[in-house]
């Protein structure tokens, strides 16, 4: 039987917004993550990003592992995250936007959504220098399902070639913005050159997946301890697989 590995998606670590602000469960306190990172290094788990997370998804490796990602590539990871992982010995995979280098999630505008500013590509060196993974999440963070296929390919493709070359690191990590693709999109992601992909499907992760396809488990702004452990040690996100 293959092992099942939870996958934990992160957006922003960081002092949730007031209350009322949209979607202000997508940003998790940084103590609320460092306890989450410290309660799994004692229980003998080691996090990983999707490149050393690999070949335990790909059932060549058995160990008390999980996955952590980050989509957006938001400084505040940088700076509330990236000294937990590196004190813990974690790895983990940010999913950077780009063309939104210094920039911001100026595609949450419209959704009243606050700015919030994305690392520089100096952070992002320095991300990658300090043994995190650089992934990709396209060049503007576009909704792939309604982009023409020769942009959707555009996107897939030219932001793996910019991350790989302005990171000096080779990018084979791919998560679809706001967590919408159809199978083309999977197509696409492998063509471009990807190992892997994750969407925001609920799931832990095995080795019958489709590598471009890989489901997550959510970790939000009121996932308390209890829910943590349960979302990260048990089947409970399986029940709720699609």
């Amino acid at each position: 039987m293959s092992q099942s590995i939870p996958i934990l998606m992160y957006h922003q670590v960081a002092v949730p917004a007031p209350r009322g602000t949209q979607f202000r469960g997508l940003t998790v306190h940084p103590t609320s993550f460092r306890r989450q990172m410290t309660w799994m290094k004692r229980l003998g788990y080691r996090g990983l990003s999707m490149r050393d997370l690999t070949p335990y998804l790909r059932g060549e490796c058995e160990g008390k592992v999980f996955g952590i990602t980050f989509d957006d590539g938001f400084r505040n990871v940088f700076e509330n995250a990236l000294p937990v992982l590196s004190d813990l010995g974690f790895t983990s995979t940010n999913y950077f936007v780009a063309n939104q280098f210094d920039g911001g999630n100026v595609w949450d505008r419209e959704k009243n959504i606050p700015f919030s500013p994305l690392m520089s590509l100096t952070e992002v060196r320095t991300w990658a220098a300090a043994g995190q993974e650089v992934g990709s999440h396209t060049l503007d963070h576009v909704h792939l399902p309604e982009v023409a296929p020769d942009e959707a390919r555009r996107q897939i493709r030219l932001s793996r070639e910019i991350l790989a070359q302005e990171s000096g690191t080779e990018v084979t990590a791919f998560c679809y913005p706001y967590g919408d693709f159809t199978a083309e999109h999977g197509l696409l992601a492998k063509e471009a050159g990807y190992t892997n992909a994750t969407t925001t499907s609920r799931g832990l992760a095995n080795a019958a997946d489709d590598p471009f396809f890989l489901p997550r488990v959510g970790i939000w702004r009121t996932t308390h301890m209890l829910r943590f452990l349960q979302k990260c040690l048990t089947r409970h996100e399986d029940r709720r697989r699609a």
